[in-house]
């Protein structure tokens, strides 16, 4: 850190190496974003709902079957959530993976999952067996979505940190993107569509698993495992430059700091660590009550409740995934201009807008039976883009890059594992009760969404501090230390005890 309190920008240049790390290990949020976006559409699809949930397919063919109750069922809704329960107990797994073998081999193990289970997914004849893939696939997230994250925030530089780690969030949405794509064309390969949806999973995970072998670990890892000339070399060939020894010997004091804690989650159970524990678990808590995930789980089921045929409302989800795409695009600019507060407390706004709009529609104009008209379907599907663009340029990205970058060195991989296990404990409880909440709760859902959307704004302005342009090794002196709520909990890194 520098003498008037800003911290060092250390010498880089942007080489077709280390961009080719970043976009290579990002394709473990590809992996992601596919399962989020094939989800919704496979359970929509007849063939499947027919061999599988033929009880569902029976009430589906209903017209007058209640709108917002003919896909409540919760072995349907297990279909979707069963990975995230699997994804959360293996997170913690990870954790350990990242310390002891390096952030490489752990983004390596997952694509390993993602290719058994996309294998697995495309040959299953009974539920069994395809539940049996999900949680394969999730320990696959689990492990990627705890590696990706963290290998992208060690191996950036610092005024490129934010962009560069939204390169995950980008290629969630790019995976939710060609998800929507493959089942539009899929629905109508018959009788087994579905399985070409769930089986071209493997087209990524192969790309992964290929990556994984051509990526470098980070500088940091690799000198907390006591590799320091090969995390110099390392250093110097991702920035693109001889002269890294500042950065370095930052890097090796903060190494030396974790050496001295020998049990990081009890670490994290200390007073020192409650700030960064609190603003990791509580966004990935409010990323999820946004409602995003319900919309991108179940959008085909979303557009089918208000009236569109079953062709329409796949394209439809198309859109929304293509908003979803561009809008990241804009987080990537702004992120380092901007800032990471602004976004989110804009975002909170337009969100609230879209989901009270939508809510008040469905509730005035979606009785149990019927649709509702052309013109009304199309403003839903506009506010549902808006919606989807102020998630896509905030929370959404924004959720992973500040929990990655607030934790020390001592802490980083088990704090980050609990702020990822909460994100798949959440989205397993939105994914397993969202369709039953729209049974039971109807466009009321929405406005229950808005409800929380407030609670996110509020607790943005108060508790979450600026981290833009921070050097990781100074969040405590920089961040913590001067929040007016959080400096209370907070001492110098510097009398940090041994545990």
């Amino acid at each position: 850190m520098t003498e008037n309190g800003q911290s060092t920008t250390f010498k880089s240049k942007i080489t077709a190496y280390v961009v080719g790390c970043w976009l290579l290990a990002a394709f473990g949020g590809m992996m992601f974003g596919y399962d989020i976006g094939i989800s919704g559409g496979v359970t929509s699809m007849d063939d499947f709902l027919e061999k599988f949930f033929p009880k569902v397919y029976e009430r589906k063919q209903h017209a007058v079957e209640n709108n917002y109750c003919k896909y409540d069922n919760q072995l349907l809704q297990l279909f979707t959530s069963s990975l995230y329960l699997a994804a959360l107990v293996a997170t913690f797994f990870a954790s350990k993976a990242c310390s002891l073998l390096g952030r490489k081999y752990t983004i390596l193990i997952a694509s390993c999952f993602f290719i058994i289970s996309a294998i697995l997914s495309s040959v299953g004849n009974n539920i069994e067996l395809l539940i049996v893939a999900r949680i394969l696939f999730g320990i696959g997230v689990g492990f990627g979505n705890e590696s990706v994250p963290l290998f992208l925030t060690e191996v950036a530089p610092i005024q490129h940190r934010g962009a560069v780690n939204i390169l995950f969030q980008l290629f969630v949405t790019i995976g939710i993107l060609i998800a929507n794509l493959v089942n539009y064309f899929t629905s109508t390969v018959h009788p087994n569509g579905w399985r070409w949806s769930l089986g071209l999973a493997g087209v990524p995970a192969v790309i992964l698993f290929l990556g994984s072998l051509v990526i470098t670990d980070t500088p940091s890892s690799l000198v907390e495992r006591g590799k320091d000339e090969k995390g110099k070399k390392v250093l110097k060939k991702i920035r693109g430059v001889e002269n890294v020894d500042e950065e370095f010997e930052q890097i090796r004091e903060g190494c030396e700091r974790a050496k001295l804690v020998k049990q990081p989650f009890k670490k994290l159970m200390e007073r020192s660590s409650v700030p960064p524990m609190v603003i990791g678990i509580s966004i990935q808590v409010f990323q999820q009550l946004t409602g995003i995930n319900a919309i991108m789980f179940y959008a085909p089921v979303l557009f089918q409740t208000i009236g569109f045929k079953s062709d329409a409302s796949l394209l439809s989800s198309v859109v929304t995934g293509s908003v979803n795409v561009l809008s990241t695009l804009v987080s990537i600019y702004a992120v380092d201009k901007v800032g990471r507060r602004k976004l989110l407390l804009q975002a909170c706004i337009q969100m609230f807008i879209c989901q009270m709009a939508v809510g008040l529609i469905l509730a005035i104009t979606l009785k149990n039976t019927g649709t509702i008209s052309k013109e009304l379907g199309i403003v839903v599907l506009l506010m549902v883009c808006l919606y989807v663009a102020a998630f896509a340029w905030s929370w959404g990205p924004l959720g992973w890059l500040i929990p990655s970058e607030t934790f020390p060195l001592e802490t980083r991989t088990a704090g980050f594992a609990f702020a990822v296990s909460t994100n798949m404990l959440m989205t397993f409880v939105v994914a397993q009760a969202f369709l039953s909440m729209l049974c039971k709760m109807r466009a009321f859902i929405f406005i229950f969404f808005s409800g929380w959307i407030l609670v996110m704004g509020l607790f943005v302005i108060l508790f979450v501090p600026e981290t833009k342009g921070v050097a990781l090794e100074d969040i405590n002196e920089r961040v913590w230390s001067v929040h007016p709520i959080w400096k209370k909990f907070v001492s110098e890194r510097r009398n940090l005890p041994m545990v």
